[in-house]
């Protein structure tokens, strides 16, 4: 039996709890923190009051098939999905922590209708400005329903970024790695320098910069001019 269905599937009792209330609820998460490339994503999701959506579960533990599924049934029944991306430029500039905060900021602006009350994972309220009532939960993607299915349209969303980009970097493999790191993606770095989709604040990546075996270009070169490709 798959891991994912070995633990309990996460509950609605926060939502019903608040759409007792009349509170337009949604679940928010990110994926992309970790990377060495590519931008942070979070996704703001609002989940139906009058329908289940089943077999939802932490991104982490879904393999590629069941994440794009669920994904594609929250975009068919969720009154409201929210998506928001904070690039590797501005996670360079801001820093990972207001990068963060940009990305959920634009996820939930991103929704139909302002959410009353949003579900936080994690224990630091990155959401703190906004006008609404946040809770947060350790370990939501797992606990919450709604978190969870910010947690699989995130990872989905982020997954089709860093698939599209594939064809105009080939050597780091996007396709396979989504920007994270793995040994293939460092022997790309070491072998080639940054490409315009790192980060290059990052210690591995700035590193490779300079250590690279492959003629080193201009910064601009590397970069591009402006925002990079995802903003």
């Amino acid at each position: 039996m798959p891991p994912s269905h070995r633990r309990p599937a996460p509950r609605l009792d926060r939502e019903r709890a608040w759409w007792a209330e009349g509170a337009v609820v949604a679940g928010v998460d990110e994926v992309g923190r970790g990377a060495w490339a590519g931008p942070v994503t979070y996704a703001a999701v609002v989940l139906p009051t009058d329908r289940r959506v089943y077999k939802l579960r932490d991104s982490k533990t879904l393999d590629p098939a069941a994440r794009e599924h669920l994904a594609r049934r929250l975009r068919g029944v969720a009154p409201g999905i929210g998506i928001g991306h904070a690039s590797n430029r501005e996670i360079d500039r801001l820093g990972m922590s207001l990068a963060m905060r940009l990305a959920a900021r634009r996820a939930v602006e991103a929704l139909p209708d302002r959410p009353d009350v949003l579900l936080l994972d994690g224990n630091w309220d990155f959401l703190a400005d906004f006008p609404s009532h946040n809770e947060r939960l350790i370990g939501g993607d797992a606990r919450c329903a709604s978190i969870a299915a910010a947690s699989i349209v995130a990872k989905a969303a982020r997954d089709s970024l860093m698939r599209h980009a594939e064809p105009r970097f080939p050597p780091y493999d996007f396709a396979s790695n989504k920007g994270y790191p793995t040994p293939a993606h460092l022997a790309s770095l070491d072998a080639q320098g940054p490409c315009e989709l790192h980060r290059l604040s990052w210690r591995p990546v700035a590193a490779a910069r300079w250590n690279a075996t492959a003629p080193r270009l201009p910064l601009d070169e590397v970069t591009g001019v402006g925002s990079s490709a995802f903003g």
